[in-house]
């Protein structure tokens, strides 16, 4: 059995300054680290790639060169007989599933980002599509996300969203609105 940690979009340091305390607390209980895109530095990769057993990411539209070269569009890999699939970009939430069981038709979970919004389905194939959403960057969302799971032989079990209180900037942000 492996423990999963998934984020994505993590933009640093443009949306935030560095990683959340609690998906940091989470690095040493994860067997792996799924990372979906988008992170815009190298140092959190660096950060990440110091601190995970296994870190599988890719990168996002937002990636340049240099992310680029160290990383893939897509990565693919087997977890405890858990046939995983990484990528940042599925296009338009209309017929996801349906995409991506044509896409990736030999995976059990595509794990992705980009929206920065929670997702988790099903399609008719069987594939499971997570998107753990932003621990830095909730957009629209009410909370920065990030996600983990266990790959238990060949199968994703305790899936879990894991909600972030506000950051400083935001709580300061929601303190003027309300007038305090």
């Amino acid at each position: 059995m492996l423990r999963l940690l998934l984020m994505s979009d993590t933009h640093l340091p443009k949306r935030a300054e560095e990683l959340p305390a609690p998906l940091l607390a989470e690095l040493p209980r994860a067997d792996v680290v799924i990372h979906a895109g988008d992170w815009v530095d190298v140092a959190t990769l660096d950060l990440l790639e110091s601190r995970s057993r296994r870190l599988i990411g890719v990168y996002g539209n937002n990636d340049g060169p240099e992310l680029r070269a160290r990383l893939p569009e897509v990565a693919l890999a087997e977890l405890d007989g858990l046939r995983l699939g990484v990528v940042h970009e599925t296009g338009a939430a209309a017929g996801r599933e349906r995409r991506c069981a044509a896409r990736f038709p030999d995976l059990d979970v595509l794990v992705f980002g980009h929206s920065h919004i929670p997702w988790d389905t099903t399609a008719p194939t069987g594939l499971r599509l997570l998107n753990p959403g932003s621990p830095t960057d909730r957009r629209r969302q009410p909370h920065c996300t990030y996600m983990t799971a266990l790959a238990d032989g060949g199968r994703l079990t305790d899936v879990a969203l894991h909600r972030l209180p506000p950051r400083h900037r935001e709580a300061l942000s929601a303190d003027s609105r309300d007038g305090a």
